[in-house]
């Protein structure tokens, strides 16, 4: 067992892990917070997409350990506790959510495109969310969620 140190979705934790424990394990059986889907367990999906110190990262293939020291944010990071965030806005506004099982890890991997490109072009978001698989097909209606999404966070910035 090893002790780590780790901040998710803003709240700091201690957690004993096996060296051998995925991320995504942590995140759903060690925290509880079961937004971060499990798909395929080989980084096809994306269902299980986290930012890690502001990055994408599909969490079925990193190892717990490798979060001791840093930031993991997931979907319940998103919203306030009162309003959602506008890319679940933006999923809701556009029709981006069809089953819902690709979504949290769509939205993830959108926060952080929106994070480094405030301003982001169809094919941004495209390529942005080409790791991730939706099973529905609803790819035209989640690219439109993330740039209706864009566009009010540069609303919300401009003021």
């Amino acid at each position: 067992m090893r002790r780590i140190r780790f901040t998710i979705n803003g709240e700091k934790k201690i957690a004993e892990v096996e060296p051998r424990l995925l991320l995504s394990h942590l995140i759903r059986r060690g925290v509880g917070l079961t937004g971060t889907h499990m798909g395929c367990d080989t980084t096809n999906c994306g269902a299980c997409t986290v930012l890690v110190d502001g990055r994408a990262v599909k969490s079925c293939t990193m190892l717990a350990v490798q979060v001791d020291g840093h930031a993991v944010e997931t979907v319940e990071g998103l919203a306030a506790a009162s309003e959602l965030h506008p890319l679940q806005e933006g999923f809701k506004q556009e029709h981006g959510l069809q089953c819902g099982f690709c979504t949290p890890g769509m939205m993830m991997a959108a926060k952080a495109l929106l994070d480094r490109n405030p301003d982001p072009t169809e094919e941004d978001v495209r390529w942005a969310l080409s790791g991730n698989l939706c099973r529905c097909t609803g790819y035209q209606n989640i690219v439109k969620s993330v740039l209706w999404a864009a566009a009010k966070l540069r609303a919300e910035a401009a003021g």
